[in-house]
């Protein structure tokens, strides 16, 4: 594809998640030239993809982006169906230019502008916002293929309701809120195993009069204190991101009142099933995997990253190569940086860095074209 069939925008955003509809808001603001990229077919499929019964840990109240509140009690907690109809219409309600069911699978630098690849499509931009988030790829052992293909594997990204296993027991491997809620629900239907250890839980029974008052100080430490630019943020910080999130609807009490069984890590696979740290076998016939998500940044084609393939950047913002910017990461600027209370402020403060850079660029016709302009 030639130069000429390039789209320009002043700014391009990668992803049309709560991030990247948020740094929209705020380029909105400064009537810049922009285009929000996203894979999924529909604004909030990545909310809508999950499993049927989820609910938001964080309340409506504290669950909105900027410029418009949540339907919903103040106190209550969105289905992810709800959330997924409210970021729809956030993007409607601001006229943000979402490109859906574009996937990007570059972005290098040419002459001295940024050039976004999807497939046939190509944008060139001043400033590229990458808003694709900390949970990416979805994270399994290395050695799940080994388990016998008669037992059903899903990772819990994948999960949706109980009709998507087989008769027989299950085995969620990993301990943190995804596998705790999922155990809960299996629970009812059939034997669970819940395997690894508990990250500890939140000291009051979530959703109470009690809760909402520890959430309101939670959320000041980890918005106000735990920080990048504090102290007790680089020292505590780090420290609790390995440790994992505390179990916070599902309780250890509820699972063991609900039936599940506690057993220790997954460490291997012998004859095709599951082997625990104790070097019992389990013969389960489904497994979900419950082990997070990784980043995976390999499609970038620029010297900003260090040797563990983390992004260097300050705030998000990429000193090394002025243009570029991250948002919704693990830890960007504070504690609260990857979940919905902690985005508003690290998009307005990249939006102002944009808005501080050389003058405006003007779209091409191809792009206005695109995006209704």
């Amino acid at each position: 594809m030639s130069t000429h069939d390039s789209e320009l925008y002043d700014t391009v955003v990668i992803g049309g998640g709560q991030a990247g509809l948020t740094a929209g808001y705020y380029l909105a603001k400064q009537d810049r030239s922009f285009v929000i990229l996203d894979a999924n077919q529909r604004i909030g499929d990545a909310w809508r993809k999950r499993w049927d019964s989820l609910r938001l840990f964080t309340p409506a109240l504290f669950s909105r982006l900027p410029g418009l509140p949540i339907p919903a009690p103040a106190w209550s907690f969105p289905t992810k169906d709800e959330l997924a109809a409210y970021l729809e219409s956030y993007a409607e309600r601001f006229e943000l230019p979402v490109r859906t069911g574009v996937s990007v699978d570059g972005l290098s630098k040419v002459n001295g502008r940024f050039v976004v690849s999807a497939g046939e499509l190509r944008f060139e931009a001043e400033n590229v916002i990458v808003a694709t988030g900390a949970h990416q790829i979805p994270r399994a052992p290395a050695f799940a293929p080994e388990l016998d293909p008669r037992i059903v594997q899903l990772h819990s990204s994948e999960y949706l309701n109980p009709s998507q296993l087989q008769e027989g027991d299950v085995l969620l491997v990993g301990a943190g809120n995804s596998g705790a809620e999922l155990a809960a629900e299996l629970s009812k239907t059939r034997a669970c195993w819940l395997a690894g250890q508990t990250p500890g839980e939140i000291p009051v029974r979530h959703g109470t009069v009690p809760a909402r008052v520890g959430f309101r100080v939670f959320r000041f430490f980890g918005h106000r204190v735990l920080r990048v630019d504090t102290r007790i943020g680089r020292k505590l910080g780090p420290k609790l991101l390995a440790k994992g999130d505390p179990l916070i609807r599902i309780r250890s009490k509820d699972l063991t009142k609900a039936g599940v069984e506690r057993v220790p890590r997954v460490v291997g696979v012998r004859d095709g099933l599951p082997v625990l740290e104790d070097d019992r076998v389990l013969e389960v016939a489904n497994v979900i995997w419950c082990t997070g998500f990784r980043t995976d940044f390999r499609w970038i084609d620029l010297p900003v990253f260090d040797d563990d393939g983390t992004p260097l950047h300050y705030r998000g913002v990429v000193e090394s190569e002025p243009g570029l910017y991250f948002l919704g990461l693990v830890f960007l600027y504070s504690f609260s940086s990857d979940v919905l209370p902690g985005r508003g402020r690290d998009a307005r403060y990249i939006a102002k860095h944009i808005g501080a850079r050389r003058p405006r660029v003007q779209p091409t016709a191809r792009a206005l074209a695109a995006t209704g302009g």
